[in-house]
């Protein structure tokens, strides 16, 4: 089937079976019949991801894009918000193992996988896919560092998956312990949820001889592009069709110019169309293929270790804090790994003690993410008018 039949197809069924679907397009005067390509998609609004909480707040619990019954989803997932995200069974599983494939993920690997194993998917859903492809899978989840190279060592797995960043920290550990670089079992790895900067893929790549995939994805859509072996930038999924667009008209943007990533998602039991991620992107022309270039966010919510850290969690968490009066994240990259300071402006008269230890317990309890610095400065040097969440990383 073409990708014009494809289009026609998917918004004709969404219209049908996703009540929200339908009100977004009744609302902009838009009908099945006006979209006939990938081209007249642009007839239809985007649908920023910050609208989701709204859409599932006010009908419960998917917001009105689910087409299945309920009771057939494998798994539902959550992501901050709160987002709850439907597993729905997909006619195009296949097509989402093509990350691990690039990454030359197969019979006979054993594969420690890092990512969480529980309320976001990456976990899960590497496992199935490694496993799909004849892999075993140790899954150990993140942390626990000595615990990891034991594994490494013990069961010799030769392939990884998670973030560069928690590779990083495992090399560095197994240094530290004593042992060789030239020892170490890992020849490939898939990263994801975490930029990945060329100091890291020097390292790997040049350094060690490990094979790397970094795979470009949301919890609401799954995996969007990968990246191939001694290749830059993303190449888009067959699973979706991507535009980059202007924020403020919702038009396509000439290739070489930044825009929103906003993605067409073949998944037909949560059809999202024009999905808006809040990431920015370039094209670059190379030969017959177009080849994505991340470039950074936009937006409220700032991804850090692949995880959302949003305005609304810091308040959440300052909100239980009464001696503070105001609060700034600040996320820098420090050394191969993102950093998070925080900065509290405290009340009138309020004491500095416990505060360190308060801050990191409350964010990491509202954001899932741990604080890596809790600064305490004086009074007026967080403007209130600022973002709340400060991105200060170099994108590359």
């Amino acid at each position: 089937m073409s990708l014009d039949a494809r289009i026609q197809e998917l918004v004709a069924h969404a219209y049908a079976h996703a009540p929200t679907m339908r009100r977004i397009m009744d609302e902009a005067g838009v009908t099945p019949s006006d979209v006939q390509s990938a081209d007249d998609l642009t007839r239809i609004p985007v649908t920023p991801k910050d609208r989701l909480v709204e859409f599932q707040q006010a009908d419960p619990p998917f917001g009105g894009f689910l087409t299945v019954d309920p009771q057939t989803l494998p798994r539902i997932y959550i992501s901050p918000g709160p987002i709850f995200d439907p597993q729905p069974p997909r006619e195009d599983s296949d097509l989402q193992l093509a990350p691990l494939r690039a990454a030359g993920i197969g019979p006979g690997d054993r594969v420690l996988n890092t990512f969480m194993y529980h309320l976001t998917p990456a976990g899960l859903l590497l496992d199935e896919a490694a496993r799909a492809l004849g892999a075993t899978v140790i899954p150990s989840g993140p942390g626990n560092t000595e615990l990891q190279i034991m594994l490494i060592n013990a069961v010799r797995a030769n392939a990884y998956i998670g973030t560069p960043s928690f590779l990083g920290i495992i090399l560095d550990k197994f240094e530290e312990m004593g042992f060789q670089p030239a020892d170490f079992p890992i020849r490939k790895a898939l990263f994801s949820a975490e930029p990945y900067f060329p100091a890291q893929r020097a390292r790997f790549e040049a350094g060690l001889g490990i094979a790397t995939v970094s795979a470009y994805g949301t919890a609401d859509l799954g995996f969007l592009a990968y990246t191939r072996p001694g290749e830059e930038g993303f190449r888009v999924m067959e699973t979706v069709y991507l535009e980059l667009v202007d924020r403020e008209s919702g038009q396509r943007v000439e290739d070489g110019t930044a825009g929103e990533v906003v993605v067409t998602t073949f998944n037909r039991g949560y059809p999202l169309i024009r999905f808006g991620t809040g990431d920015l992107a370039v094209f670059l022309p190379e030969g017959a293929d177009r080849v994505l270039r991340l470039v950074g966010r936009v937006g409220d919510a700032i991804k850090v270790r692949g995880m959302f850290l949003h305005p609304n969690q810091i308040m959440a968490a300052m909100a239980r804090l009464p001696q503070a009066k105001n609060a700034q994240a600040v996320i820098t990259h420090v050394d191969g790994r993102d950093h998070v300071r925080v900065r509290v402006e405290l009340a009138e008269g309020a004491s500095d003690a416990g505060i360190d230890d308060a801050v990191r317990a409350l964010i990491q309890g509202v954001a899932r993410l741990r604080v890596d610095e809790v600064e305490v400065v004086p009074p007026g040097v967080i403007d209130p008018g600022q973002r709340m969440v400060r991105d200060e990383r170099v994108w590359n």
